[in-house]
């Protein structure tokens, strides 16, 4: 992942949209399913389009290169998207040692070794021995000061949770045949989307969860009552089917009911994307495939109009707030909460979240409010700021209005606002740049082997969920009323040579 801002923006994790409606929701009286997966950017594309047809078998989509099969898309009779799950895959155990030996259920056991050669070009072999348990990997090795023998266990290492049924899944004809093949899906969970020739529609959860009678705990595990006791059983995992309201969507965040018998994660997605794609859905009678893809490029942020309200009261209520600061707050306040490229608002409202975290935490945490950071953080910060708890309020300001128009001040310092607070655009401060993995680093060619620097608008919270490197991968609507009307577009393109007539010719 990348490591500047550790995400590059606080909310863009790998993740996705997707969602359904009924032909009850439909100008053609068909279901409509669109998907767009966040990733980061590539060249080539992380995804390559194909039509896979033999005899019966036609199915449509993007593929992953050494994958013979198409991962999103629809065949003659049904279509399917993904999204991630979020779901906690990994446990850290404590193992308690003497020697050579570590402490299991059985009793003591020798440490199982792994020996590893890697082979370096024009240098000397390199040897590892890696110990493992029967949790998994010691990864104690990398870890600076760490003295304790930590493990890993991860769904990764079990053989058991790599099947990977596309061919059944790329040859279902209806939600039965549908949720068999995703019952054999072992790799990482995923929220699916799915509807039907027939005018069906459905979600299902896929992928091996751990099952942890105990619940999850986000420490490493020194007690024997956090064992895995097997996977979530596939008819446990959430599933819907023609629900009376005709809309499903996902987008990273909380799928699991009140009372779910399972504990799944304590990371869903913040819920931004997920609110602001059921309220557009909802808010039309009759959604079209070009509906769908302006839904795919919402700009709305929530959160982004909630916190511009309340910094701009914040300096309407602070005692002397510079002239500088009522220019931001008269820049906010007709806000309409659409990240667009223009929008100096919300230029000023990213730079002042950027400067709320360690003004909050490092007071506490000291440096360590840098790892104060997971999908759902900025839900958290919305929180804060909203509740104004005395307990957040950093000591030296005595109340929450002085302490935010301070953090707007510290925002526009820190990112070097201009002086003309008018010429400071989203789009400009927050670009997109794709880079050829290669050509992109000899200076004569990297202009026209990547995109250069463009303004962009959308931030982390907006169904249109990107950040400087980091966006939908694709975007796919299909239209189950014709699927030849299905729409599908690529961040690049097709082509990953800088050579070829359709290299970047998505891209616009």
């Amino acid at each position: 992942l990348p490591s500047s801002r550790i995400l590059d923006c606080d909310d863009c994790a790998p993740g996705s949209n997707n969602w359904v409606v009924s032909g009850a929701h439909s100008v053609t009286g068909m279901p409509l399913l669109s998907n767009d997966m966040h990733l980061d950017h590539t060249i080539p594309d992380t995804w390559y389009e194909a039509q896979l047809t033999s005899g019966d078998f036609n199915v449509a989509g993007v593929t992953l290169p050494g994958v013979p099969f198409v991962i999103v898309g629809h065949n003659s009779k049904i279509a399917w998207g993904f999204t991630l799950l979020y779901a906690d895959l990994q446990d850290v155990y404590v193992e308690q040692t003497d020697g050579k030996v570590y402490k299991t259920a059985q009793g003591w056991q020798p440490f199982q070794k792994d020996h590893e050669v890697i082979h370096v070009r024009g240098g000397r072999d390199v040897t590892l021995d890696v110990l493992r348990t029967n949790h998994g990997p010691v990864i104690t090795p990398l870890l600076p000061h760490e003295k304790r023998t930590l493990a890993l266990r991860w769904t990764l290492y079990d053989p058991a949770t790599v099947t990977l049924p596309f061919y059944q899944l790329d040859n279902a004809q209806n939600w039965d045949q549908f949720r068999a093949a995703l019952a054999m899906f072992g790799g990482p969970p995923e929220n699916v989307v799915y509807a039907d020739t027939q005018g069906n529609i459905g979600y299902q959860a896929a992928g091996e969860i751990p099952m942890r009678p105990h619940g999850l705990t986000g420490v490493p595990i020194a007690d024997a009552n956090h064992e895995w006791q097997g996977y979530i059983p596939f008819d446990q995992l959430p599933s819907v089917y023609n629900p009376p309201d005709g809309i499903l969507a996902t987008a990273n965040s909380r799928v699991t009911p009140d009372g779910y018998a399972y504990p799944v994660t304590l990371d869903w997605g913040a819920p931004y994307r997920n609110e602001r794609i059921w309220k557009v859905l909802d808010s039309k009678p009759k959604l079209s495939a070009a509906d769908m893809l302006a839904l795919q490029n919402d700009v709305y942020s929530t959160l982004d109009q909630e916190l511009a309200q309340r910094f701009t009261y914040a300096i309407d209520h602070a005692a002397h707030p510079n002239h500088r600061l009522r220019e931001a707050a008269n820049l906010m306040r007709t806000r309409d909460g659409n990240v667009t490229i223009p929008s100096v608002a919300a230029t000023i409202v990213d730079a002042t979240r950027d400067a709320l975290w360690p003004m909050i935490l490092k007071p506490r945490l000291g440096d360590e409010w840098k790892l104060y950071q997971w999908a759902s953080s900025s839900f958290v910060q919305e929180q804060i700021v909203t509740g104004q708890s005395r307990r957040w309020l950093p000591s030296q300001y005595s109340n929450w209005n002085e302490f935010l128009a301070a953090a707007v001040d510290s925002g526009m310092t820190a990112l070097h606002a201009p002086m003309d607070l008018n010429r400071w655009h989203y789009g400009k401060a927050h670009p997109v740049e794709v880079e050829h993995p290669l050509y992109g680093g000899i200076p004569w060619i990297r202009g026209w082997t990547g995109t250069g620097v463009q303004p962009q608008s959308g931030d982390g919270t907006t169904v249109k969920q990107v950040s400087r490197s980091f966006g939908p991968s694709e975007r796919l609507t299909v239209d189950l009323s014709d699927l030849d009307k299905s729409t599908l577009n690529l961040v690049i393109g097709q082509s990953g040579d800088p050579l070829s007539p359709n290299y970047m010719d998505q891209w616009p």
